[in-house]
């Protein structure tokens, strides 16, 4: 196995995941910040792994494929977290349809790349802006710092969602033509 900075980043925030549900857990007024906390630190080393791949020529195939397996385990966890912690029927369906999204993304990409065309379904500016409205949300609706913000939260929550349907979309509109061929 290839071990270089960004794999370790994206080990770290592997190791970060059991941690990360046991502060959840926690019957203490600090444990929604620290937990919240261990989430933005999860989300901060996904970006620095990328960069710091891209900056110091470290790409790896093993790194190409733990990196978003890291990334798809920590979000589903802490949607998981949210649909237990707040019961909320709206939340639930937009959680669901967030990890429906990846599931079928994931599938589309894999077939995509057995017929030789990964990057027809590359990621895109739109399901970037999906990851930054949904990790900010998560974090928010985490934390729970005051009531406001928590709207403010749930609020960028279901904008992520929109943002997930439509750059689900976009992808699949952009294999839709090999998905459809006979």
């Amino acid at each position: 196995m290839p071990f270089n900075l960004p794999i370790a980043l994206t080990l770290f925030r592997i190791a970060l995941l059991p941690v990360f549900i046991a502060v959840f857990y926690l019957p203490y007024p600090w444990a929604p910040f620290v937990s919240a906390f261990i989430f933005w630190l999860a989300a901060l080393t996904d970006w620095l792994d990328g960069y710091a791949a891209r900056k110091l020529g470290q790409l790896t195939r093993f790194g190409a494929f733990l990196d978003p397996v890291a990334d798809k385990v920590m979000v589903s966890t802490a949607l998981v977290l949210l649909v237990q912690q707040y019961d909320n029927m709206y939340l639930t369906l937009a959680a669901l349809f967030m990890i429906g999204r990846e599931i079928v993304i994931s599938a589309l990409r894999e077939w995509m790349a057995e017929i030789g065309k990964r990057g027809v379904v590359a990621v895109s500016w739109i399901g970037k802006y999906k990851t930054a409205a949904q990790m900010v949300a998560i974090i928010g609706l985490i934390w729970k710092p005051t009531p406001w913000l928590t709207d403010v939260a749930f609020g960028l929550f279901y904008i992520a969602a929109a943002l997930t349907f439509w750059s689900m979309m976009s992808y699949i509109s952009a294999a839709w033509k090999d998905l459809t061929a006979e």
